[in-house]
């Protein structure tokens, strides 16, 4: 592989390894210097040997962000300014945007947990790894990390709601799934809220769900007349839905809620992901 073939399939790589990196230590300045060391490890690696480069520069810089954070902990750093001269002309506003993406509030939750739970967490959630490719990153095995993920994902979204809160959105959940069946549109529209929106996991969209749905009418629209047998759940303590034909979960619908509205659906149908949540039907 030619140097100038390296240069442009890192290039093409860029934006993404930034995201990971970004979500990773939720500094542009540390992130910056992450990709840097993914740049420089691809310079010295073997690359003939690289048979995923996409993968092998996402793991490389998980691996480096992973380092800084036990650093970070251990000791804290300033970060370095340095910067890849593939990043000298990255524009204010792009930095802007990647910052807004994920959100101050996140950023700060994800900096209550451990290097390796939020790793996993970051990798899987966020960019749908798969377990078995974030285990030697972590160095667990991938049970172990689908545990790592599933204690992060309980820590970022906090504690479960009182028990009456629970009660109304179990409520809210029943009349949603009866008025599916029903196929009764304005039941549903009149569930959730104006600014709602749905999004499904890679394994979801393979199944033919689209990525991301917004507004009452389009969400209601996926609904309406379907879910015939899908049951009312818990869903790591919260009201929820789950499709489990022959026994076996297929697909789970976790759901946010603002008083007696629906806000935003999440259509989980990855096994790894399903395995490490806390579901109780009935």
């Amino acid at each position: 592989m030619s140097e100038d073939w390296l240069a442009k399939r890192f290039e093409a790589n860029l934006p993404h390894m930034r995201r990971v990196a970004f979500r990773m230590l939720g500094s542009q300045a540390e992130a910056d210097d992450a990709v840097q060391e993914a740049w420089l490890k691809l310079g010295r690696a073997d690359a003939s040997g690289i048979e995923n480069i996409n993968g092998w520069l996402t793991t490389v810089v998980a691996r480096v962000s992973l380092d800084m954070l036990r650093k970070r902990r251990s000791r804290r750093e300033e970060p370095s300014l340095k910067l890849l001269p593939l990043l000298a002309d990255a524009d204010p506003e792009g930095e802007t945007l990647l910052a807004d993406s994920v959100g101050e509030a996140l950023l700060l939750l994800l900096d209550t947990l451990t290097p390796q739970e939020r790793l996993a967490f970051v990798l899987h959630d966020m960019f749908d790894m798969p377990f078995a490719e974030i285990a030697p990153i972590v160095d667990r095995t991938p049970a172990a990390a689908r545990q790592l993920a599933s204690r992060a994902r309980r820590r970022v979204r906090g504690p479960a709601p009182p028990d009456a809160d629970i009660k109304r959105r179990r409520q809210v959940v029943d009349a949603f799934l009866a008025a599916s069946r029903a196929g009764d549109f304005q039941a549903l529209l009149a569930l959730l809220d104006p600014e709602v929106s749905m999004r499904a996991d890679a394994a979801a969209v393979h199944m033919g769900a689209a990525v991301q749905l917004s507004g009452p009418a389009a969400v209601a629209g996926t609904f309406s007349g379907r879910a015939l047998t899908a049951e009312a759940t818990t869903v790591d303590g919260v009201p929820g839905l789950v499709w489990s034909p022959g026994g076996r979960v297929r697909v789970v619908w976790r759901m946010a809620f603002a008083g007696h509205r629906i806000t935003a659906i999440e259509m989980l149908a990855d096994p790894d992901t399903i395995a490490g949540l806390e579901l109780v039907t009935g």
